[in-house]
């Protein structure tokens, strides 16, 4: 017999791709009545709603956004047919977990392909995605762009979605200023993503509906670089797709969900932080890129940090303040920060636990692998604050700044402060520029 009523859905996600999945199958479609999103992996999203402007005309009121933790009553009390899941860098265990409370409830268990949630665009797209947050795609991203203009075309980036704050307004956000970053309110971890663009000349787009992002940013670019976040795929189809992979988290690369789909679908892998890794664990990790994509371009690469006036650590009592999603979901146990304080001879890393408050003490509640290290927490205003007074607090000489962002433009420090920056440095051949040599000309071609 036909079905006579629309299949009842709920996104299980993380204000990213739930959203982009929902625009790209659900909106719209007579088949589908998505009746709840669920939030994880970000504060203060649950309790909100998907608005009827972006929700579209068959959710007039828009779309309730409740707990994770409140699947299974979701499922009971809307008669849920189907959970779709929805976010990433998460492993295995944690999807299959959702899938088995999904089941267990009553309700169908799936994930959406690549092809049907990605958008197609009239100009060439070069994708960069990760295998693990804080793998290095960032400085990735930057050299890939650097290489691009250098090649006389004007690039635009899009980011992978942080929609932290007032959903409808974030629907399409350019960032072309440092002003554009206070215009729309923009959190630390916003800021340490679009922030280095901005710096380096470029324009970059981010927002909640990819569509309305896609055809403005077509307008002004010759070519698209899409800058994925956590281990996502790629919004936009891509030309030319560059994976990150991190030696110092092998094995990850085939147990995280999306890594392995990424991996398959590459074109290019960097192995980024050879020079912190060792030979061994890079070549663990080339081996199994080989296994999943025997034809993939493989470069090698380092991150070396750059500290000016780095000796000022020496003998120090230093608090290390890390990217936050590198430490809590990316489950790294240090960064650039580290890393610095190791080198130039810090005597003690200090532990900011005893002295963290409020949401940066709760963090460390939901994270407690971190250690001794500070991420950089700053989802809303009160968490820039909680921050701000848990470095403040924490007795030490120097706040080693191991963000993208110098923290001292948004938190009023009081101590001495060491900024850490790095940039991505390939070893030998291939490279990425001669990669992108012949991407250039494929463009030329097809324009000709």
């Amino acid at each position: 017999m036909p079905r006579t009523q629309r299949i009842r859905t709920v996104i299980v996600g993380a204000a990213g791709r739930d959203f982009h999945n929902f625009n790209m199958v659900y909106r719209d479609n007579p088949l589908y009545e998505v009746v709840a999103f669920t939030a994880a992996q970000i504060p203060d999203i649950a309790g909100r709603k998907y608005p009827p402007s972006l929700a579209g005309k068959l959710y007039p009121k828009g779309i309730p956004i409740v707990e994770e933790k409140d699947l299974e009553n979701v499922i009971a009390r809307s008669r849920v047919d189907e959970v779709v899941f929805s976010y990433s860098d998460v492993d295995y265990d944690h999807v299959m977990g959702i899938g088995m409370r999904a089941i267990a409830a009553g309700a169908h268990y799936k994930m959406l392909g690549s092809i049907p949630t990605m958008l197609r665009s009239r100009k060439p797209v070069v994708s960069i995605c990760a295998v693990r947050t804080g793998s290095g795609k960032s400085q990735t991203t930057r050299k890939v762009i650097r290489i691009l203009q250098e090649a006389g075309l004007n690039v635009v980036a899009v980011r992978h979605p942080m929609p932290y704050g007032d959903i409808e307004k974030q629907r399409v956000q350019r960032f072309a200023s440092t002003t554009d970053l206070q215009k729309h309110r923009c959190t630390i971890e916003e800021m340490e993503e679009y922030e280095p663009h901005i710096v380096n000349g470029t324009v970059i787009y981010a927002g909640v509906d990819y569509a309305a992002i896609l055809e403005q940013a077509e307008r002004e670019a010759d070519v698209i670089v899409w800058d994925g976040g956590n281990n996502d795929l790629p919004f936009f189809k891509p030309d030319l797709h560059i994976v990150v992979a991190d030696p110092l988290r092998v094995g990850d690369e085939r147990s995280y969900f999306p890594s392995e789909a990424n991996l398959r679908l590459a074109n290019v892998v960097v192995i980024n932080k050879i020079d912190t890794s060792g030979a061994e664990a890079a070549f663990e990790l080339r081996d199994s890129v080989r296994g999943i994509n025997p034809e993939v371009c493989i470069i090698d690469a380092a991150s070396p940090i750059s500290v000016p006036n780095g000796e000022i650590l020496t003998g120090k009592r230093v608090l290390v303040v890390e990217d936050g999603p590198t430490l809590t979901h990316g489950e790294m146990q240090f960064g650039a920060g580290t890393i610095a304080a190791q080198k130039y001879g810090a005597a003690e890393l200090v532990d900011p636990r005893p002295y963290a408050v409020g949401t940066i003490k709760k963090t460390f509640e939901i994270y407690p692998d971190i250690g001794t290290l500070l991420p950089a927490m700053g989802y809303g205003r009160k968490q820039i604050r909680d921050l701000g007074a848990t470095i403040n607090r924490t007795p030490c000489d120097v706040v080693v700044i191991g963000t993208p962002i110098n923290l001292n433009r948004v938190i009023k420090i009081s101590k001495p402060t060491v900024r850490v920056t790095y940039e991505l440095q390939e070893i030998g051949e291939p490279s990425l520029r001669t990669v992108l040599r012949g991407f250039v000309k494929k463009i030329r071609k097809r324009s000709a």
